[in-house]
Parts: structure tokens; C-alpha cells; sequence
């Protein structure tokens, strides 16, 4: 199964060097039954929704790491469907799942981040995460603009590059 993990560059500066992810469990997102009841039977559009909530997550690391680069961080990892439960959530958060235990850097796919002309709707967005969520309509749509910036797909290999 395919999860997405969110991080941040520091995050992902410290997996790579210790070569996994973990230890688990490990928030992550991936097309679960709930996230496809939800939204369609797409697979594309269902994978890039549950990415999209790892950026979600991701913004809210950076929330809480104000000297992160305001970049949002997503490593896309398969793991074995055993490996997967089910996380809270709900309707709220139909694509969360768990991770049971450290996954191998080896096993990841790919790493999508941030362009560095989104970080300044990045930090705007992680500034305003708060009061969004207190149903500040303002602080809603500077989120949001974090949201209008796709995460640009990295290989793995390319890691080095991205932390350098």
C-alpha cells in the first residue's frame, strides 16, 4: 500500500540519515475505504487527495517548528497493507492511517515538496493555522493559499539535493 507520510525538511534531513522512517506508529495518508466512499473510484485523484492531506499535516509540523523551512514535506512510501490500521478521523480525516512500525528509506517512493516560490504562502498558512482553525474566515483563505501550491514529485535519489 502506498502512505504518505508528512514531514518536514528537518524531519526528512533526520530520516535520511538514519535511513527510515520511524519508529512507528507513523501518522501517515493513503486511499482508504473511507477516503474512497468519500470522494470517487479514480486512483489518481484518490492518491493526490490523500497527499493532499499529508501536505495538511505536513503545514501543521511547520506550525509547531517556526525555525523549519517553510516548506511542506511528503515522502510517498509503499508498505505492506498489514503494515496499515486505521486512524482516527472519521469524516473529517478520511485518508489518516497509522503505520505500524519503522519503514526502510529504501522503501520510499518519492518526495514531494514544496517549490520555494510557495514558502511565503507556506509560512503565511502556518501562521494563520490557528485562528483557521477557530473559524477565523481570513485566516481560513491564507491557508488555503498554501493549498493553491502542488508539491513538486522529487526521486528519492535526489534527497541530498533538496537538504543541501
Amino acid at each position: 500500500m502506498r502512505v504518505y507520510v508528512p514531514l518536514t525538511l528537518p524531519g526528512l534531513a533526520e530520516v535520511h540519515g538514519k535511513g527510515e522512517l520511524g519508529p512507528g506508529p507513523l501518522d501517515a495518508y493513503a486511499v482508504t475505504p473511507a477516503l474512497r466512499a468519500w470522494l470517487s473510484d479514480d486512483i489518481e485523484e484518490l492518491e493526490y487527495t490523500a497527499l493532499g492531506y499529508a501536505a495538511q499535516a505536513s503545514l501543521r509540523q511547520l506550525a509547531a517548528r517556526p525555525d523549519a523551512a517553510r516548506r511542506r514535506v511528503v515522502v510517498a512510501v509503499d508498505v505492506p497493507d498489514a503494515a496499515v490500521t486505521a486512524a482516527p478521523g472519521g469524516a473529517e480525516d478520511p485518508a489518516a492511517v497509522r503505520v505500524t512500525g519503522p519503514v526502510p528509506m529504501k522503501k520510499a517512493a518519492a518526495v514531494h515538496v514544496d517549490a520555494s516560490d510557495a514558502e511565503r504562502a507556506v509560512a503565511a498558512a502556518a501562521t494563520a493555522l490557528a485562528a483557521a482553525d477557530g473559524g477565523d474566515e481570513a485566516a481560513l483563505r491564507t491557508v488555503e493559499g498554501a493549498e493553491d501550491h502542488d508539491l513538486m514529485w522529487f526521486g528519492v535519489q535526489e534527497i541530498p539535493a533538496l537538504l543541501g
